[in-house]
C-alpha cells in the first residue's frame, strides 16, 4: 500500500511539473511580447527567481535541521546539473544564436562567482564576512539586467504597443502564478519520494545532496527548457539557466552560511570534485558564445558527457 501511495504521488508531481511548466513559459513569453523585454533577460530575472525557488528552500531547510552536506551540495549540485544537463540538451536541441550584448556580462558573472565560491571554500567552509563578495556579484547581475531592460524598453517602438484587455491579464498572471505554485509543489513531491528511496538504501547525504536532490531541485529549470524548446523559445531557456546558476551561486550558500552562524562547513567532496566540475561545466558552457556569438551541437554533447562522466566518479 505505502508504494502504490509513493507512485501516486510520484506521478501527481511528474504532472504538475510538466503542465506548470507548459502555463509559466507561456505567462513568460507574453510578458516579454507586452514589455518589449527581451526573453533572454525575463528568462534571467523573472523565471529564474521563481525556477530557484525551490534550491533555496531546500538548501535552508536542509542548514536549519543539520544536514549542511544536503544543503551545500544542492546548492552546488543545482549549478552543475542546470549546465550539464539542462543547458546541455537545450543546447543539443536548439543550437541558438545569442546577442552578446544581453550575454556576455551575465556569463562572466556567473564564471566569476563559480571561481570565488571555489576559492572562499579551499578551506573547508565558507565564511560569511568574505562571501559577501557574492551578493556583490548578484547585485551587480541585477543591475545589467535592469539596465539592459530600461534600453529594450526604450528602443522599442511605440507604435508596436498593444492594448491589453483586463481579462487577458488576469489569465496570464493567473497561468504565471498557477505554473509557479505547479512546479514547486511538483518537484518537492519528487524529491522527497526519491530521497526517501535513496536514504533507504544508504546513499550518503552529500552524495544525494548533489545528484538527486539537486536534479530534483533543478526540475523547475528542466520543465521550463523542455517547454521553451517545443515552443522554439531558445533565449528563454538559455535566460533562465544563466540567471538561476548565478542566484544559486551567490545568494544561497551565503544565506545558509548567515542561518548557520556565520561559518558554514564545507565537505572534502565539494572542495576537490563538485565545485572543480561546476566550474569546468561553467567555462564549457559560455567560452563558444563569448567568443562566437552562439552555442554549438558539439558544445552540448560535451556538457551532456562531462555531467554523465562527473555522475559516474561520484558513483564510483
Amino acid at each position: 500500500m505505502e508504494g502504490l501511495v509513493t507512485a501516486a504521488l510520484f506521478l501527481l508531481g511528474l504532472l504538475l511539473i510538466v503542465k506548470g511548466g507548459d502555463y509559466f513559459v507561456d505567462a513568460a513569453v507574453w510578458m516579454a511580447e507586452i514589455s518589449g523585454i527581451p526573453q533572454f533577460i525575463i528568462g534571467a530575472t523573472v523565471v529564474s527567481l521563481a525556477t530557484t525557488l525551490p534550491e533555496l528552500m531546500v538548501s535552508v531547510m536542509g542548514v536549519l535541521q543539520g544536514e549542511v552536506d544536503l544543503a551545500v551540495g544542492n546548492a552546488v549540485g543545482s549549478v552543475t546539473a542546470n549546465l550539464g544537463l539542462i543547458m546541455g540538451l537545450s543546447v543539443v536541441c536548439i543550437p541558438s544564436v545569442v546577442k552578446r550584448a544581453q550575454f556576455s556580462l551575465k556569463a562572466i558573472l556567473m564564471a566569476a562567482a563559480a571561481a570565488l565560491l571555489l576559492a572562499l571554500c579551499q578551506g573547508g567552509a565558507l565564511p560569511l564576512l568574505p562571501s559577501m563578495g557574492l551578493l556583490v556579484i548578484f547585485a551587480v547581475f541585477v543591475w545589467a539586467n535592469i539596465r539592459d531592460a530600461k534600453q529594450s524598453i526604450s528602443q522599442r517602438d511605440p507604435h508596436s504597443r498593444r492594448d491589453i484587455s483586463r481579462r487577458r491579464i488576469l489569465i496570464m498572471t493567473c497561468k504565471f502564478i498557477l505554473g509557479v505554485v505547479g512546479i514547486i509543489v511538483g518537484s518537492e513531491l519528487l524529491i522527497n519520494e526519491g530521497s526517501a528511496i535513496a536514504v533507504f538504501l544508504g546513499v550518503p547525504a552529500s552524495i544525494i545532496g548533489v545528484t538527486m536532490v539537486a536534479v530534483g531541485t533543478s526540475l523547475p529549470e528542466l520543465v521550463t527548457t523542455v517547454s521553451a524548446i517545443v515552443k522554439r523559445e531558445a533565449s528563454m531557456s538559455i535566460g533562465n539557466i544563466i540567471g538561476a546558476n548565478v542566484i544559486d551561486l551567490t545568494m544561497i550558500l551565503p544565506v545558509c552560511s548567515l542561518i548557520s552562524g556565520g561559518q558554514l562547513a564545507i565537505s572534502a567532496q565539494t572542495v576537490l570534485l563538485d565545485l572543480p566540475a561546476c566550474l569546468l561545466l561553467v567555462i564549457t558552457a559560455i567560452l563558444p558564445p563569448l567568443l562566437t556569438g552562439r552555442f554549438y551541437r558539439t558544445q552540448g554533447a560535451m556538457m551532456l558527457l562531462l555531467y554523465a562522466g562527473y555522475v559516474v566518479r561520484l558513483i564510483l
